[in-house]
């Protein structure tokens, strides 16, 4: 029986080499570093690049309070938005979702993964949502479907266009149908909105995909996104097993979004509250406070519907 002895403490040796060299994700979350395309990177260094890599231009995940600090989303109160009975259906797998949504709402801050806003960007009154990844995922539930109504219907009630920043893989497993039936009522929101007239923006960031694709996020009256984003609704995998082809490389991003005319404009994290601004002020024939014509990216049609105004 010696050599199982042996076995055992040399098994025991190795796990405890193991977690030596790989950090838990307490320490990779406490430490002043991260990685990215070249290793690891000073979380400063990326926070004053506004979270994008320098090398590889990956734009890394934030927060909606970072997202709209960023966009110049200035003097804005968080709305406090209705939050439905937790855990329905009394889900438990290897953990209970009650407990999951315990963990996700003492790590964020937040009671959902959906943050509503309103306030101004480039001088014009908005409302404005973004999902936290950092939710469980930034799936979408009972509350989150709320959340986006509550917006819909915050931006109707006071005249406001309604931006959204979408994420997240999709509908969330642990409220089944009651998830799945979010898809309908927030596109229902949706099409409120536009029978009011009123501007829906929509900023694809990574990863967005699932139920959340398949409804209110491929809605927008315009459809900007991050570079690099992942935008899909069921995995590659399923796709090409489906159809039976060899996918392109760049199948479910942005860019190949983009060619394929579901994405309007790809725009870089520090030019999307100009480029927003611009357009409302379009739209709205407002004046954001944006110099357009002194703007590059600014086409002859949008000059002369200003100075048509």
């Amino acid at each position: 029986m010696n050599w199982i002895n042996k076995f055992k403490k040399l098994g025991e040796s190795i796990k405890r080499n193991i977690n030596k060299k790989f950090p838990t994700k307490s320490e990779r979350e406490s430490s002043a570093w991260t990685s990215c395309c070249k290793g690891p990177i000073l979380k400063t260094d990326l926070k004053e690049n506004l979270f994008v890599c320098p090398h590889c231009n990956k734009h890394h995940r934030i927060s909606p309070s970072q997202r709209f600090e960023i966009i110049g989303f200035s003097n804005y109160e968080i709305l406090k938005t209705p939050i439905p009975q937790d855990d329905p259906l009394e889900w438990v797998d290897t953990k209970s979702y009650k407990d999951r949504l315990k963990d996700a709402r003492k790590k964020t801050n937040q009671d959902c993964a959906v943050v509503i806003a309103k306030g101004k960007l480039k001088g014009i009154d908005v409302t404005v949502g973004a999902t936290n990844f950092e939710f469980i995922g930034g799936s979408s539930g009972a509350a989150e479907t709320e959340a986006i109504i509550y917006g819909v219907q915050h931006a109707i009630d006071n005249r406001t266009p309604f931006i959204f920043f979408p994420c997240g893989g999709g509908q969330r497993m642990f409220e089944s149908p009651i998830a799945l039936a979010g898809m309908t009522k927030t596109t229902l929101a949706i099409n409120e909105l536009k029978k009011n007239n009123l501007p829906y923006l929509v900023c694809f960031t990574d990863p967005t995909a699932g139920g959340i694709t398949a409804s209110f996020a491929m809605l927008g009256d315009i459809q900007y996104s991050e570079p690099g984003a992942l935008i899909a609704f069921a995995g590659r995998r399923v796709v090409q097993a489906t159809v039976k082809e060899e996918l392109p490389s760049d199948f479910q991003t942005a860019e190949f979004l983009l060619k394929h005319g579901f994405v309007d404009r790809i725009v870089e994290r520090k030019n999307l509250g100009d480029e927003i601004g611009k357009i409302l002020s379009i739209l709205l024939n407002k004046n954001s406070g944006l110099d357009l014509k002194n703007n590059e990216q600014t086409s002859e049609l949008s000059i002369k519907t200003r100075e048509a105004s």
